[in-house]
């Protein structure tokens, strides 16, 4: 892999008729030095030749098959960004051809399957990473250093509310899928363990923890055509716990939207307190606000990010994305970083089948209704 050329990509599951591999991943490579789209593959011939002339790549570096494209000699790092349920199937023959895998989050359709990507991983000593952006935010990265740098003193608990925006009466029939809690994107998974990667990062992890999930709307609606379906993944997730840090911890995730509160994290401390408010649960888009107040400070007053959180070399191109393809931009730019200095600072796949387990944890819990 030579550093002074930018890096060649090729991406899973890229379409010219929307989804995330092209409102996401595209745009924050194209914000960022040292990438280039050079392959992509879609569901089917025709989507494939339409995406490569959408996005400027002759017909012949379009394709069905990932590991055919994992193969090109042109390609140093391979997206794949496509439904949950697919993941492994896709990301497998990307792990035997040796080339840098990302992955969206979750890494797999449950735990098992994230444990045997992560063990290849490991085996074949190909290097990994997988899309659990909020950590890369940099409104989440300035929380976690000025927590780390004592302006609340010793926390002493946190407190989170969060809308996942989905998982409500009403479900995009492109998303319809994410209703049944056997396809692995879910309310648990999404919002909630993008948001819970990002706590953990902040403060620390689980010493024990018990929990209470729901699905409260066992049928919804489909927008476009009013038809009903039945919904098996949780619309409510409460946890409470005790956090490594000895700090307690609790956290609310509901379906929908409220007409209240979509997003609420408060870090209490022994010398003053943080807040990060937002219209979204999904921490993970980066669209929140930061503010705090320590000592003989009454009122929170705004936490503005420094400067050097940002991108030192994409300033003007970030600053014409919309919405998640920034926070995605910043997590390009540490991988990046990562392959050139042989740092680890972007979470892989052992770092995912880690977060899996923890998700297992809250799910035995709310079974048991014993602590884990």
């Amino acid at each position: 892999m030579h550093t002074a050329a930018p890096l060649g990509v090729g991406i899973v599951g890229l379409s010219a008729d929307g989804g995330w591999g092209g409102r996401g991943h595209l745009p924050a490579l194209q914000a960022v030095e040292g990438y280039e789209l050079r392959a992509l593959t879609a569901s089917t011939p025709d989507s494939a030749r339409k995406a490569a002339a959408a996005f400027g790549l002759p017909e012949s570096a379009a394709g069905t098959d990932a590991g055919e494209l994992a193969a090109r000699d042109d390609i140093d790092l391979v997206v794949v960004a496509v439904r949950v349920p697919r993941h492994r199937e896709l990301i497998m023959p990307v792990l035997r051809a040796g080339k840098t895998v990302l992955s969206e989050w979750p890494l797999g359709n449950g735990s098992a399957e994230a444990e045997e990507l992560a063990e290849l991983a490991a085996e074949s000593g190909v290097r990994t990473a997988v899309g659990l952006q909020a950590r890369s935010a940099p409104v989440v990265r300035y929380l976690r250093d000025l927590v780390a740098d004592g302006f609340v003193g010793e926390v002493l608990s946190t407190t989170l509310v969060g809308s996942g925006g989905g998982w409500g009466p009403v479900v995009a029939e492109r998303t319809a899928y994410t209703a049944d809690r056997a396809n692995g994107a879910t309310l648990l998974t999404v919002p909630f363990g993008h948001t819970l990667d990002a706590l953990t990062m902040v403060l620390s992890g689980f010493a024990t923890l018990t929990a209470t999930t729901a699905t409260r709307r066992p049928r919804v609606r489909i927008a476009e055509t009013g038809a009903e379906l039945p919904m098996t993944a949780e619309d409510q997730i409460a946890v409470t716990g005790r956090l490594e840090s000895g700090a307690v911890a609790s956290l609310h995730y509901r379906g929908g939207s409220s007409r209240g509160t979509n997003l609420l994290w408060e870090i209490n401390g022994t010398e003053g307190d943080l807040v990060l408010t937002g219209d979204s649960g999904h921490l993970q888009f980066g669209q929140v606000e930061l503010r705090g107040a320590r000592g003989d400070q009454r009122d929170l007053r705004p936490l503005p990010v420094p400067e050097n959180y940002l991108l030192p070399d994409g300033l003007d191109r970030l600053a014409a994305l919309e919405g998640p393809a920034g926070v995605v931009a910043h997590a390009y730019h540490q991988l990046r970083a990562d392959l050139r200095d042989g740092t680890s600072v972007v979470p892989d796949f052992a770092h995912a089948a880690a977060h899996h387990r923890l998700l297992d944890r809250i799910t035995r819990a709310a079974e048991t209704g014993s602590p884990q």
